[in-house]
């Protein structure tokens, strides 16, 4: 089991990396990400909120490294696939799921990255600059995860304990 959860991660982690100069949303200095929205959405479910907290950090690293990321990436991805995780490790529903995503990266991630945004990077954007494209890329993203987790057939993961 450990290694279908560990090939699942690098799985969301390649894709998350590979896409990410592919579709974005530019918001002043942050480019909000939908596909890591949907892979915060679907890792939570799948794997837990622990690996998709991971799942996120890697994705903000690598984005980073490669030049399709700030550092506004790491709210941006981590807060919401917690939250995420731990909403739906509570109420055990897709729409719990994709609640956390919205709120942890929308309006937390999105605080977050203002907080970041004005110490570290200088900027003199307002906290609600950021919110708004947050909370439309989460949104967006955590919906086409919910539509994704639905119709692919499950078997042998915490997903099929989901009720719809």
């Amino acid at each position: 089991m450990q290694t279908r959860k560990l090939t699942l991660a690098a799985l969301l982690i390649a894709i998350g990396t590979l896409t990410a100069h592919l579709i974005y949303i530019p918001a002043g200095v942050s480019r909000c990400f939908p596909v890591q929205h949907a892979i915060n959405v679907m890792a939570a479910v799948l794997l837990g909120a622990d690996y998709a907290t991971a799942i996120g950090f890697v994705i903000a690293c690598l984005r980073n490294i490669l030049g399709t990321g700030s550092l506004l990436a790491f709210p941006g991805s981590m807060i919401g696939a917690l939250v995420a995780g731990i909403l739906y490790q509570r109420g055990r529903t897709l729409p719990c799921a994709m609640v956390g995503e919205v709120f942890g990266t929308g309006i937390l991630g999105g605080f977050a990255a203002w907080l970041i945004a004005y110490f570290l990077l200088g900027s003199e954007a307002v906290a609600w600059f950021f919110i708004p494209p947050f909370l439309i890329s989460s949104f967006g993203g955590s919906f086409i995860a919910v539509m994704l987790l639905k119709a692919i057939p499950l078997t042998n993961t915490k997903a099929n304990t989901h009720k719809n």
